[in-house]
Order: structure tokens, then C-alpha cells, then sequence
């Protein structure tokens, strides 16, 4: 049995000392047994794609991403290094003999944007997705504009680079282990924060952008609640983003995220894709890769950001199984998309 109290401490820790550093923690809460009671069948009945909810009245039209929404065309990688360093990534490429087009990073409050890093990142063939994160300050005094010189140099900058940029604010806010997340933060409060945000890039005309809005998978009975009440709405949203991991044989991709992506296309039909996940222990590793990309393509996805890191947990790819599993995985969605 997972021990919630204790991971949810060391999470919460983690994510301080992240503001600091700019690294990223993972002990995972998730997967501590979602319930498995949907039937693949019906979920997959329930799928659906393609279609955008109609806009609320007395809300601004929704920008629609540059970037291209098409199913089983995003394979992402976050690697523990970035983004002071490409090399990481570079060498998960040559172990598997596969290319990320979506590299991801963390980023504290107060941080620039990695230009560098995301110009290294174009020049490989790849899309920066930032993951920023109010650590240490509160989302009421974000929503207030009090930072807004921050986030005016951090448009301007993303604007400046021209291409295109996947952006997240406050990911995991239904988990509780975030200051900015579920009963430390309203989801009131968290909705005026991010509509702020996404009105101020728009006001500087910074267009490049692609807002991503990343939940946790539900998880009830661990106090992972329905992410509906942080919803910002489909005028201030492109993509969905899920997080969830594998941590037992018995996991399956319908168990870990059905229910969440049912949930979410209750709530609204933009595009989603898993923004954090893997496997452990490593003589799972190469099932559960098969099981993901399987996954994304029964649900209609856009794809996966496989977490290639360690912290308590080793979640790198591991072992020649895996690896052979993740290449052809990778072949599969080329053929896909050719």
C-alpha cells in the first residue's frame, strides 16, 4: 500500500527545493490502485475527438493553436539535466534510436524563458513544452497582476523566439501536494490566475504559444478529486495534459487514465495528450511502453511525454525490452502519420 501522507510531503518539498533549481522531483502519488471498474469497451465508446465545446457567452473567442492537433504525432521526453543542458536528451535519442519532438522542462516563478534551450531544442527537431509553476508566491497575487512584469518579459521573450512554444501554469493543481493545488489553492483563485496569464501573453500578441492545462489522473479514494472546478474554459485552453505512472504489473493504460480522459471529454473536446508518465519496476518497463502507445491510439490521442528521470524512484527506460519496445512504438506512429 502506498504511503500518501509520506509521498505527498516529499512532493510537496521536492517542488520547493525545485523553485530554487529549476529541477524536477518525481516520487509519484499516482497510480496508487485508480479503480478499474470501466470496462475498456465503454470507454472506448465514450472516446471522441476532433469537436470543440461551443464558447460561453460573455467569454473571448478561443485561440486556436499553430501547432497541428493530429493524433498519434507526439513523442515527448523530459530528462533530468534540462534545461541547463540538451545532452540528456541526445542520449536518451541514441539509446533508442528515437528522436523526441516534445522536450519538457520545469520552470519556478520568477525564471526567464530558456531561450537557449528551446533554440537548441528547434534545431533538434523538437517542440519546448514548459511546465511553470508558481513555487514560492501565491496564484491570488499573480491573478492580482502584481508579477506582471515578470510575465511581460517572459511573452515578450517567447514571442521574440518565434516558434512554437507548449505552455503549462500550475500543473497537477487537483493533487494536493502543490502549494497552487487542491486545498491549499481555490480552484477559484486558480482559474483567475491562469485566465490572467493567457490575457496578458494575448495582449502582447505573443501568439506562438500553445496553452496546455495538465491534471493528475483522478484518484478518489487517495483525495485526487475531478479536476472540473480548475477548468479555465475552452477560450483560454488548447491542449489537455494528464499525468499518470505505472507502479504495478496488474496497471493498465484503460485503469490509469481511462477514467480521467472519460472525465475530461465530459468537460471539454480539446486535443489531449499524457504529459508525464512511465514504469517501474523495470521488468515492466517494456509491456506498459507497448500498453501507452497502444493507448494513445485507441483513445485518440496526441500522444506521450515519457518521464526519464530519478528521484527515489528510478524512472528511466531500462534494459534492451524496453528500449526494442519504445523503438517500435515509435516506428507505429510514423507509419501513422506518413
Amino acid at each position: 500500500m502506498v504511503d500518501i501522507q509520506r509521498l505527498g510531503r516529499h512532493r510537496r518539498a521536492a517542488q520547493e527545493q525545485a523553485g530554487k533549481t529549476g529541477s524536477r522531483r518525481r516520487t509519484r502519488l499516482v497510480t496508487a490502485i485508480v479503480a478499474t471498474g470501466l470496462a475498456v469497451t465503454l470507454i472506448g465508446a465514450l472516446v471522441v475527438h476532433g469537436i470543440r465545446h461551443p464558447v460561453p457567452a460573455g467569454h473571448p473567442a478561443p485561440r486556436h493553436s499553430g501547432l497541428p492537433a493530429v493524433p498519434e504525432s507526439y513523442l515527448g521526453l523530459y530528462s533530468h539535466g534540462a534545461p541547463a543542458s540538451f545532452a540528456p536528451v541526445r542520449a536518451f535519442a541514441t539509446a533508442t534510436g528515437v528522436k523526441p519532438n516534445v522536450v519538457v522542462y520545469y520552470s519556478g516563478w520568477l525564471e526567464p524563458f530558456k531561450t537557449a534551450f528551446a533554440k537548441t531544442a528547434a534545431s533538434e527537431g523538437a517542440i519546448p513544452l514548459v511546465q511553470i509553476n508558481p513555487t514560492r508566491t501565491s496564484v491570488a497575487t499573480i491573478a492580482t497582476g502584481y508579477y506582471d512584469g515578470y510575465l511581460t518579459a517572459y511573452a515578450k521573450a517567447i514571442r521574440s523566439y518565434h516558434r512554437p512554444v507548449i505552455l503549462s501554469f500550475g500543473h497537477e493543481m487537483n493533487g494536493y501536494w502543490y502549494s497552487w493545488g487542491h486545498r491549499h489553492t481555490s480552484p477559484a483563485t486558480f482559474v483567475a490566475g491562469w485566465r490572467h496569464i493567457v490575457k496578458l501573453f494575448r495582449a502582447l500578441g505573443t501568439k506562438n504559444v500553445t496553452w496546455l492545462w495538465t491534471v493528475n489522473i483522478i484518484h478518489r479514494q487517495a483525495g485526487v478529486p475531478s479536476p472540473g472546478p480548475w477548468w479555465p474554459g475552452s477560450s483560454y485552453v488548447n491542449w489537455v495534459g494528464v499525468d499518470g505512472y505505472f507502479i504495478k504489473s496488474s496497471a493498465v493504460f484503460a485503469s490509469v487514465f481511462g477514467p480521467t480522459i472519460v472525465y475530461l471529454r465530459s468537460l471539454t473536446h480539446d486535443p489531449i495528450i499524457i504529459t508525464e508518465t512511465s514504469a517501474t519496476p523495470h521488468r515492466i518497463q517494456a509491456s506498459k511502453i507497448t500498453d501507452i502507445f497502444a493507448g494513445v491510439h485507441l483513445y485518440g490521442l496526441l500522444g506521450f511525454v515519457w518521464f526519464n528521470s530519478v528521484d527515489k524512484v528510478d524512472w528511466r527506460i531500462t534494459g534492451p525490452a524496453a528500449i526494442a519496445a519504445f523503438r517500435q512504438g515509435a516506428a507505429a506512429y510514423r507509419r501513422a502519420t506518413s
